[in-house]
């Protein structure tokens, strides 16, 4: 009699077993394939970029042309000068402007690369606003940056 019940037991219990695991290992799948059509998504992009053809800016996108010329203040909005180069490295990212400073008129200025660290863009009509974290008299004292030409 006792076999009886532990037979009955096992009987009603491994089907629900069963079908508990199976709904859990049905939905793992669904997460994969989001994290698939994500990487699919990016390899698109990417072999996009690869093949050096954009239809237009991404959204987290900057044009240079936006950024060379654009007016530059500091946090305290003093008249810094504008920017005049951008610094990037071997990976493609922006890492410093380039902002004449100092000077009258163009006599007496000296180039000061800024870390892309230190710098805030705010999009005004269609003018690009630059701030910098740093103070007028940090970058009069900052070392003067050297083109390598």
């Amino acid at each position: 009699m006792k076999k009886l019940h532990s037979f009955a037991l096992y009987a009603l219990v491994t089907p629900v077993m069963t079908l508990g695991a199976g709904s859990l290992l049905a939905q793992q799948p669904t997460g994969q394939n989001n994290d698939r059509k994500m990487q699919s998504a990016q390899q698109d992009q990417s072999r996009i970029q690869n093949q050096g053809y954009l239809r237009s800016t991404p959204a987290n996108g900057i044009q240079a042309s936006n950024l060379i010329g654009a007016d530059v203040r500091t946090s305290g909005n003093e008249d810094v000068g504008s920017v005049s180069d951008l610094i990037i490295d071997e990976r493609g990212q922006v890492v410093a402007i380039v902002v004449g400073v100092g000077g009258f008129l163009g006599m007496g200025e000296k180039d000061v690369a800024i870390g892309w660290g230190n710098v805030t863009r705010s999009e005004k009509s269609d003018k690009s606003k630059i701030q910098v974290n740093v103070t007028r008299d940090s970058l009069m004292s900052a070392p003067e940056f050297k083109r390598a030409d």
